[in-house]
């Protein structure tokens, strides 16, 4: 559950704050807020990287690290690379990298505009990063260029509470038990509130499955996870 630059850069300071924050308390609350199921959303991500069998990997919107990590884990032989914009949460990702002697090389960056040339990677993943692009579309864009031919993207992210009973209850969950809970144990009530407004916000996985075709992207699939708390989309570069 990560952070990636904005487009506006009054929203990109105001996001980047918010996130550097919280991040000494951002594992431990990903872990409760989540009931510990954002493992196997993680999974699921690694094993569609896995796939492809690439050799050099970016995470966009890294965080604290926890997917770059997990696909270091997967293969050793992976080269993976993993941008943020907020310090204080790579500060974090490569203690945990260090404490486990992964090599993942964490950076500083803008998801819109990311500092590297054209095809450059086999793989690019982001969890739960999109949503705070000020434009998705252009996102998909710049992930599609740093991808070589036949690269693959995958995204983690959480598509708006679906219908149904479930999503009746989701909704009440996300907009008032979950921005009280993150709040009281973080202290940062107004980075919780934006969380549930950033999903409510965010395209249907359906209309995310068409943003990605628009971008040029080929065999895309996505499946929805936990009753649809959580989707992964997967497609690849023509």
């Amino acid at each position: 559950m990560s952070t990636a630059n904005q487009g506006s850069p009054e929203t990109a300071t105001q996001v980047q704050e918010m996130f550097g924050e919280i991040a000494k308390r951002y594992d431990f609350l990903n872990a409760v807020l989540s009931l510990g199921i954002d493992k196997t959303w993680r999974k699921d991500a690694v094993n569609a990287v896995s796939e492809k069998n690439p050799k050099t990997l970016l995470d966009v919107a890294t965080g604290t690290a926890d997917l770059a990590i997990e696909l270091k884990k997967s293969n050793a032989h992976y080269k993976v690379i993993g941008v943020d914009f907020a310090e204080p949460m790579l500060a974090i990702g490569r203690k945990k990298a260090a404490k486990q002697n992964l090599d993942v090389r964490l950076e500083q960056g803008d998801g819109l505009n990311l500092a590297f040339p054209d095809a450059s990677f086999d793989a690019l993943t982001i969890a739960y990063g999109l949503r705070n692009f000020s434009n998705y579309q252009a996102g998909l864009n710049e992930f599609y260029r740093v991808l070589k031919p036949g690269g693959r993207l995958v995204i983690l992210e959480f598509p708006p509470p679906p219908k149904g009973l479930f999503g009746q209850f989701f909704r009440f969950y996300f907009l008032n038990i979950l921005p009280f809970l993150g709040g009281f144990i973080s202290g940062k009530q107004k980075a919780y509130e934006y969380l549930p407004t950033s999903v409510l916000n965010f395209p249907s996985p359906d209309v995310l499955a068409t943003m990605m075709k628009e971008a040029g992207f080929d065999k895309i699939r996505y499946k929805l996870q936990t009753f649809g708390v959580s989707a992964i989309h997967v497609g690849d570069k023509i």
